[in-house]
């Protein structure tokens, strides 16, 4: 299926989402995760009016934006090594995977402008995710005041693969929680308005919880 077929569809389901939360779809952003699919594919989801693109690996997105370019909106949405950061810094818009201080440092020291950071949050609590947990969000973000280079927008988790969809909803849910408490600290570096969370699974749920950058791979772009 061509992906503009497919955009056309993710795009009904979120205006029913928006529209079963009372929200408007026009305030979720598509990210069309393009870390399996070739630039050729990435080059056709621009086509189709999709131009965030998201990747997580480095050398994805840099092979990626040597075709692309500024056309698109860059996300890193992986885990981000440390010793990456030089090697993509100056591509990305976003990154979804901050994580912890060391990597905070890093970006401030590599970036050249401002740079639009989500905390990354295992609201899950697996073993397996990345994050840090609830209760620490809040004071990691008061601690990123030091770094003139970090923009904290959101907050970003990863939900479990399952098809609980009450798991699912708390989990959303206890983010939102978690970035209405760093907004209402009011700090100029983190106005925290963003909230990225769900994928193809569970984008839907994501959306009546709240989310306002949804990250969509297979069910946009094929695996």
């Amino acid at each position: 299926m061509k992906v503009s077929e497919k955009v056309k569809s993710i795009k009904q389901r979120i205006d029913e989402a928006a529209r079963r939360s009372g929200r408007q779809a026009e305030d979720v952003q598509i990210i069309a995760v393009t870390k399996y699919v070739t630039t050729a594919r990435a080059e056709e989801a621009v086509e189709a009016g999709i131009n965030h693109l998201g990747e997580n690996r480095a050398e994805g997105l840099n092979e990626k934006y040597e075709s692309i370019g500024q056309k698109a909106v860059w996300h890193f949405i992986g885990s981000l090594q440390t010793r990456k950061v030089k090697s993509m810094i100056h591509q990305a818009d976003f990154i979804h995977s901050l994580d912890r201080m060391s990597l905070a440092k890093e970006i401030n020291s590599r970036a050249e402008k401002p740079i639009q950071c989500f905390v990354q949050v295992n609201v899950s609590g697996e073993e397996s995710k990345h994050g840090i947990a609830p209760e620490e969000v809040v004071p990691f973000v008061q601690s990123l005041h030091i770094y003139e280079k970090i923009r904290v927008c959101g907050l970003m988790t990863m939900a479990p693969l399952t098809e609980d969809q009450d798991l699912l909803r708390s989990c959303f849910r206890k983010l939102a929680l978690c970035r209405d408490e760093v907004a209402a600290l009011h700090l100029s570096y983190a106005p925290c308005r963003e909230l990225s969370m769900g994928m193809s699974n569970d984008f839907e749920i994501a959306v009546e919880e709240g989310a306002t950058m949804i990250r969509i791979g297979t069910a946009l772009v094929g695996e």
